[in-house]
């Protein structure tokens, strides 16, 4: 396959027309870097700012975010979601400080090392921020990249996924890398996002036009190949929303694997009659007073994970004060009230729900 010569409009393109103006772009701080790439993972642009000034404001450096109990982290990014993302961000910055000195490793082949950074991530931090000649193949760019050479290879193969990465390899710019590589890289995203979308790419405005084998073929849209979809399943959650006279609710922290893994939430139960059963199992503990014995449905509500439906069913009970002590930490029990749950990490449906019916 002769390669078109892309590197050169791109960068030129991205001066001009590309999107300068975002705070991760005014900088080469790889720790603020790494940051905005983790939170942009399947997130949008304008959901993560507000998230990447917060997350600054109270970690300004991979030192403080290391020192950070977990706890800490997770509260903060409670609402973006995909939360083993928080969870490795964690832990790539303890790695970063154990490791390396806290500073963070100049080439994507030792990014690629650290917990939470794959190849793809390993790239843009290294372009952007030490100029290396390495590629990236996020969403955006394995569209664009996919419909220029018209690369009608199956993706869910691991060897055309192979290849692809090594055309991308080819297309890097050769010359003036300080300069054209982290153009070329946030060049080649600002296309996938503006341009070359996923439905009607604006292919008439694109720099590269005249390069594309899909536009001219007249079927972008075909591109990228993919076979192996995944399905789509549901489940329905039960949850206990416990809440004393203090206005107190009993969370609990979920395991750390799964589902809001190493979140705190109500506990969850398969089935009401699950939940209904543990009630009468374990209403007279030594953590639940035994004279309460009403319940209330609350609205059920649908939460839309990325491949999954959760339907939940809060129910809740109303504890007294005698038995609904503060339960050591060491359980990874709590019980908290609006002001304490707001410095957890809960997953978003779950503080929305403490706040609009309990708050």
């Amino acid at each position: 396959m002769t390669l078109p010569s892309i590197a050169t409009a791109v960068v030129q393109w991205q001066a001009s027309h590309g999107r300068n103006h975002l705070p991760w772009q005014q900088t080469r701080d790889p720790y603020r870097v790494w940051l905005s790439e983790i939170m942009l993972q399947q997130t949008q642009v304008s959901t993560v700012l507000g998230y990447y000034q917060r997350f600054l404001d109270a970690f300004p450096d991979v030192a403080s975010l290391a020192a950070a109990p977990q706890d800490a982290v997770l509260a903060l990014w409670s609402g973006l979601g995909y939360y083993s993302r928080a969870r490795n961000l964690h832990k790539c910055a303890q790695a970063v400080m154990e490791q390396w000195g806290g500073a963070f490793p100049r080439t994507a082949e030792d990014l690629a090392t650290l917990p939470g950074i794959g190849r793809s991530t390993a790239g843009a931090i290294a372009s952007f921020c030490f100029s290396e000649r390495v590629p990236i193949l996020d969403a955006n760019v394995r569209r664009v990249l996919t419909r220029v050479l018209a690369f009608d290879g199956d993706l869910a193969q691991s060897k055309n996924e192979k290849q692809l990465w090594d055309l991308a390899q080819q297309l890097c710019p050769t010359q003036n890398l300080q300069e054209a590589m982290p153009r070329y890289t946030q060049g080649m995203m600002d296309l996938g996002a503006s341009i070359c979308t996923p439905r009607k790419p604006s292919c008439l405005v694109c720099p590269l036009h005249s390069e594309c084998r899909a536009g001219r073929a007249g079927n972008p849209e075909n591109y990228p190949v993919r076979t192996r979809k995944l399905k789509r399943t549901a489940e329905s959650w039960w949850l206990l929303i416990a809440m004393d006279d203090q206005g107190r609710v009993r969370l609990q922290k979920r395991p750390q694997a799964g589902i809001w893994a190493g979140l705190y939430s109500p506990p969850v139960f398969e089935s009401e009659a699950g939940l209904l059963h543990h009630l009468q199992q374990n209403w007279a503990s030594t953590e639940l007073d035994a004279d309460a014995s009403q319940c209330r449905h609350l609205p059920a509500f649908l939460h839309v994970l990325t491949h999954k439906d959760l339907h939940l069913h809060p129910v809740l009970v109303q504890v007294g004060n005698r038995h609904a002590a503060m339960v050591s930490e060491a359980n990874d029990v709590c019980w908290a009230d609006a002001a304490a749950w707001a410095e957890l990490g809960l997953p978003a449906p779950i503080r929305k729900l403490l706040d609009s019916e309990l708050g």
